[in-house]
């Protein structure tokens, strides 16, 4: 008999899929103990779990699998060969669709006037921000930098210049970070009135993320740093010392739209106590096939009545539950820096998940959730 964590690690299901299928009555354990409900499983059923992980990679609905996994053992296994022929052909369609609708996406963007990929920058950007400010600013959207070499405009911190407004933004998709503090000017260290400040058109800066390290550790004393772009070339001087270096030549999504979320629950919560929460409370693996890194660590957040966040295990869960990844959520607390935070939840689990300062509103950070069912 394996336990349901030898029979995980095994088969390639996770402990949650495991139980989840359980639930369904498609992989029902050889035994379940009746006095701690701890799940055993006969040695012939490692062979099933074997063939339901690769069944539940390969998208085929649940119905179907529970069809094929009461053949697979049959003397006759022509119901399991059509399934799986039927199931083929709907991929294959699929695929086909999905190239077809690529193939006219591509060509709408052929026709933009502004490609994914820019062409060289002649604008020039000036601005002085206080160090401290900008450090902070870092700080706060850092942990959410991509790292997908197929996506390289991820893979940097957007400086957003619009007025007397900077916004510091940075997204590897599955997490958002947003800081807002204020540009102005030092008209002490200005060379001539055109560079005290910006004051021409909204600017948008890529800034690679090795680029915004050095920046950071340039930071650390009262003196103002002074900001530019001339071309393609972004510098940062704090006092004496000076950091430059090439800005990306890709252009940043629009941060703006994925940040206008319809408002939700919002719960104050104690930092300390919800980390400790998520460091010692149950988690649950994120299954293959689900969108993000691999090997995540997965905890499910609920909402009590009287306004309280509470890590939940899989018998508590209910519709309104969030299953988040634990790393970021963890992450995002201690890049916001403070000892109260505000939790907002959408108005459904797969909205994302907000945690946002108490006493400024421009900074803050967007989790999407993790698909709590297998």
């Amino acid at each position: 008999m394996r336990s349901i964590g030898e029979m995980a690690r095994d088969s390639g299901l996770g402990v949650s899929a495991l139980r989840f299928y359980d639930r369904a009555g498609v992989l029902v354990p050889a035994r379940v103990d009746p006095a701690s409900g701890y799940r055993w499983y006969a040695p012939e059923q490692l062979d099933e779990a074997r063939v339901l992980a690769r069944l539940r990679r390969a998208g085929m609905p649940l119905a179907d699998i529970r069809l094929v996994l009461a053949g697979w053992s049959g003397a006759d296994p022509a119901l399991v060969r059509r399934l799986l022929q039927a199931h083929l052909r709907r991929l294959e369609a699929g695929l086909t669709e999905a190239r077809s609708e690529f193939s006219t996406l591509r060509a709408l963007l052929d026709h933009r006037e502004n490609p994914m990929t820019a062409s060289p920058r002649t604008d020039t950007v000036r601005l002085s921000l206080g160090s401290t400010e900008l450090a902070g600013a870092i700080d706060a959207v850092r942990f959410a930098v991509g790292k997908d070499p197929e996506l390289p405009m991820l893979g940097g911190v957007l400086f957003d210049v619009d007025g007397d407004t900077l916004h510091v933004v940075a997204t590897d998709r599955y997490r958002m970070a947003v800081a807002r503090m204020a540009s102005g000017s030092d008209p002490a260290s200005a060379s001539d009135s055109a560079s005290a400040g910006h004051g021409g058109p909204r600017e948008q800066v890529v800034v690679p993320a090795p680029l915004v390290d050095a920046m950071r550790a340039l930071l650390g004393g009262d003196e103002p740093a002074g900001f530019a772009v001339e071309t393609a070339r972004v510098t940062l001087e704090a006092g004496e010392r000076q950091v430059s270096g090439q800005r990306l030549a890709h252009d940043f999504p629009d941060y703006r739209r994925l940040v206008q979320l319809p408002a939700g629950r919002r719960v104050v919560v104690d930092v300390p106590a919800l980390r400790e929460a998520l460091e010692t409370g149950p988690v649950r693996t994120a299954e293959a096939g689900e969108p993000g890194p691999s090997s995540r660590d997965v905890s499910v957040l609920a909402t009590t009545d009287d306004g309280t966040v509470t890590v939940v295990g899989d018998g508590d869960a209910d519709g309104n539950s969030v299953g988040v990844d634990r790393g970021f959520l963890l992450d995002a607390l201690a890049a916001a820096d403070r000892d109260r935070l505000v939790l907002e939840f959408g108005a459904a689990p797969t909205a994302p998940l907000a945690i946002r300062r108490t006493d400024d509103e421009g900074t803050f950070s967007l989790l999407m959730p993790v698909r709590l069912d297998p």
